[in-house]
């Protein structure tokens, strides 16, 4: 069987977690293929919030494999973490979770590192998680990285303390005031480590190869947003791995004509965290509005949420980029209440009007062009088919269908699983 991808279309935080929660009864496999801890997967059912980073969102369906490929770096400490939690909710993760041996390790000095180059930057600051991607990404592509299926290796230690020590060179290097104690990080760090080497490590191509092979179906789930891809995002203000469609290739191991569907998720307006271009940004009572309806924080950091109104330019550059085959839009009930939506549907870039994204979308060069559409006042939280959903509603629906060329078959309508209309 094919593999299908659930991929987000903005700059992150679109809701990936809650959909694969929705979708994962179809699915044998639900796995990760790119990113770290700096993702933050928020499911909500039965009245209890659950925030994931590095485990697939799956993890909480009995009937589903997880499997954290090849693409992904892992924090030992921060997985830990998340299993422990787990085991809170009496969740048996051991016989459900799969780890791949090419999947690189983050170590404690990769998160060092990755504050001491942040705050070098001064005013440049890119807004990194500082949980230790870039630098553990750097040494994945300098050759110089720890795999999982080091830590079965003999040496692995020796190994590990060749790497730290170089990394403590650098971190002399950038010459900023960065305090830590090493040997306390480490310490949490072995401890971390012992409970990683307690799960299933696989050759995770091999694995997925013969699960295609037995018609077994498969989820592959991204995280942060395509608009945050290294090659095709807002460079630099991006992560250090390809969350688009072909991350999925190359973070498991899949060849690109066994993709099936590629759900592509969006927000009914648009939110970034950190730094960066963000041409539809509001900064009056309209913007702030959003963020407290739609509770704005990031999963991950904690950090306010940048809102705006819904970029339909950067939106189809998404939908091109990735082979959208069908959308699914979140948080259509935080727009209720406002008397009228703005959508922008082109650019005024350097006093041209254009309708792609543009190498630069700095605000020097480019003001959005907006289309107005009416509003609606229902509170959609309660409704349960799309029968109910109002005709305003409705007609915002169509009207980004149209634009984006894709079928938009899914929305959601509030926090909770059940919260999920299908169209």
């Amino acid at each position: 069987m094919a593999v299908d991808l659930l991929l987000g279309l903005q700059w992150g935080d679109e809701g990936k977690g809650k959909i694969v929660d929705v979708l994962t009864s179809k699915y044998d496999i639900i796995a990760r293929f790119q990113g770290g801890p700096n993702a933050g997967h928020t499911l909500e059912f039965d009245g209890q919030k659950h925030v994931l980073h590095t485990i697939p969102s799956g993890i909480f369906h009995d009937n589903s494999v997880n499997l954290v490929g090849n693409g992904v770096v892992i924090d030992p400490v921060i997985f830990k973490k998340e299993l422990d939690n787990l085991a809170k909710h009496n969740i048996d993760y051991r016989s459900k979770l799969l780890i791949s041996r090419k999947a690189h390790l983050i170590l404690p000095t990769h998160r060092l590192l990755d504050a001491a180059s942040e705050a070098s930057k001064g005013k440049a600051k890119i807004g990194s998680t500082l949980k230790g991607i870039g630098p553990t990404y750097m040494d994945k592509t300098g050759r110089n990285g720890l795999r999982v299926g080091d830590l079965e290796l003999e040496d692995w230690k020796e190994r590990y303390r060749a790497l730290a020590d170089k990394h403590e060179k650098m971190i002399a290097f950038y010459d900023v005031e960065i305090q830590y104690n090493l040997k306390e990080l480490e310490k949490e760090f072995w401890t971390a480590v012992e409970t990683l080497k307690e799960l299933t490590f696989i050759d995770s191509e091999e694995y997925l190869h013969q699960a295609m092979k037995d018609g077994k179906s498969i989820l592959a789930e991204g995280a942060q947003g395509s608009l945050l891809d290294i090659d095709f995002g807002t460079y630099p203000f991006v992560t250090s791995s390809n969350t688009t469609a072909a991350g999925a290739c190359t973070g498991l191991g899949v060849a690109p004509r066994e993709i099936g569907e590629a759900f592509g998720i969006f927000k009914a307006y648009t939110t970034r965290v950190g730094s960066g271009p963000f041409p539809t940004e509001l900064f009056d009572e309209v913007g702030e509005k959003m963020g407290r309806i739609g509770n704005e924080f990031g999963a991950t950091t904690g950090r306010k949420r940048r809102c705006g109104w819904l970029d339909l330019v950067a939106l189809k550059y998404a939908v091109q980029v990735n082979g959208i085959t069908q959308l699914i839009m979140m948080k259509g009930d935080v727009l209720s209440g406002f008397d009228t939506l703005k959508v922008c549907t082109a650019y005024k870039y350097k006093g041209e009007e254009i309708t792609h994204l543009p190498y630069n979308i700095e605000p020097e060069n480019l003001q959005p062009v907006y289309t107005e559409v009416k509003g609606w006042k229902e509170d959609l939280t309660k409704m349960t088919d799309a029968e109910s959903l109002p005709k305003e509603f409705n007609d915002y629906v169509d009207f980004l269908e149209k634009e984006l060329e894709t079928p938009i078959t899914i929305v959601s309508v509030g926090p909770d699983r059940k919260q999920t209309i299908k169209r």
